[in-house]
């Protein structure tokens, strides 16, 4: 039975880290055999988009705010200068109950594509609810107020639409640390973007990224005021719908991430809490009547959520089959991962290959104790749906 719960709890965790990919990879591979057959035949085998038929849609990027005075002139000087036609174009930004001067700093700007919705803190889910059915424009793009977009991304990101079965469209987010060049995030959130890029091409990204995606305004409906991550559940309702999620890897934001772990550990343990409740929210993605969707919910999302308990699983179980040279090495590899996750904690590895495994070690594992955390807190419902701004290296 050990043996049993051990290679069922080792095949789940390889799934969801590697075997996936590695489905999406030849899945991929079989696709661009089918088009190179289909060009010999006569057929179209290009993957680039056509050229937009019409007029470009119009656009409102919104941005929600809470105390954002110290980055939000420079959003707007982002948001203004980006390629996309002017008079089909503007800014919403939806002020969640600022104290800071963000509303002031966003008033003092002139452009008449700008426009600022306050109302009394309520979390941002309420700001959305609020602004995106007041949006002008047709495609609606949501960006975080500390996430700077390079000029040509929304035109890209919106060229997808001219498909009529997409309804969203996930950017590319480049995460980076002024101080730290190679910090634990990046090798993951690497992986993470490639995985993305996969599931795009067969639309179904599951989940994007707050900094950069755009939907459909037609599709958006009312998320309820407590939910924790809207730009989780916001495409993945649009997939429960039958339409596609894609992903535009040239349309690339930047964002600068944190070196307070206390605060990351505390971001990702809210960010888990809203995985699990999310579940409600999406029940059809649930089904094997989804197709390749709920494959990918299932397998990129579902089982990294259990990976703590399939951890637990895999060690504890390791315990009880000491008797075979195989599972004493088994358990001997847990026990060396775990030992280079806690040097990578306490830093004693100053330089080369060694520091880097043991930053993605201790990366991993503090990645899963924030989903345990997240986990009880959403039991026990104490995750606030309100969010506090994440504070930035200077």
């Amino acid at each position: 039975m050990a043996e049993v719960f051990f290679w069922c709890a080792a095949l789940l965790l390889a799934h969801t880290y590697f075997l996936y990919p590695l489905s999406l990879f030849v899945l991929d591979g079989a696709a661009q055999v089918a088009q190179n057959i289909r060009a010999m035949r006569g057929g179209d085998a290009r993957r680039e988009l056509p050229g937009r038929r019409g007029a470009a849609p119009s656009v409102s990027l919104v941005v929600a705010a809470y105390n954002e005075a110290s980055c939000i002139g420079q959003k707007l000087e982002n948001s203004l200068a980006l390629d996309y036609p002017a008079d089909r174009f503007e800014v919403l930004i939806g002020s969640d109950g600022s104290t800071d001067g963000t509303n002031e700093r966003v008033l003092e700007c002139q452009d008449e594509r700008v426009r600022l919705s306050p109302a009394p803190r309520a979390g941002k889910t309420t700001v959305l609810n609020r602004c995106i059915p007041m949006a002008k424009g047709d495609i609606v793009v949501l960006s975080d107020a500390n996430t700077m977009i390079e000029p040509d991304a929304i035109e890209k990101l919106v060229r997808h639409f001219d498909d009529p079965e997409v309804g969203a469209v996930c950017g590319k987010l480049r995460l980076y640390n002024p101080t730290k060049k190679d910090y634990e995030e990046s090798a993951y959130w690497s992986y993470e973007s490639l995985i993305k890029m996969y599931e795009g091409r067969r639309g179904a990204v599951v989940g994007a990224n707050g900094g950069l995606y755009a939907i459909r305004r037609t599709l958006y409906t009312q998320l309820p005021p407590s939910t924790i991550v809207d730009d989780f559940v916001i495409p993945l309702r649009i997939l429960e719908k039958g339409y596609k999620v894609a992903y535009e890897e040239k349309a690339v934001a930047h964002e600068e991430t944190t070196e307070d772990y206390g605060k990351e550990f505390g971001r990702r343990a809210r960010i888990a809490a809203g995985n699990f409740q999310s579940l409600r929210m999406v029940p059809g993605l649930l089904l094997p009547t989804a197709g390749f969707p709920a494959f990918a919910f299932w397998s990129h999302k579902l089982l990294r959520w259990c990976a703590p308990a399939l951890m637990g699983v895999a060690l504890l179980a390791n315990l009880f089959l000491l008797d075979s040279m195989f599972y004493r090495a088994t358990l001997f590899g847990q026990g060396l991962f775990y030992a280079l996750a806690y040097l990578g904690k306490v830093g004693v590895l100053k330089r080369g290959a060694a520091k880097r495994v043991a930053s993605v070690a201790y990366y991993f594992v503090t990645m899963n104790l924030a989903i345990v955390v997240g986990f009880w807190r959403f039991l026990r419902n104490s995750q606030r749906a309100a969010w506090d701004r994440t504070a930035r290296a200077s």
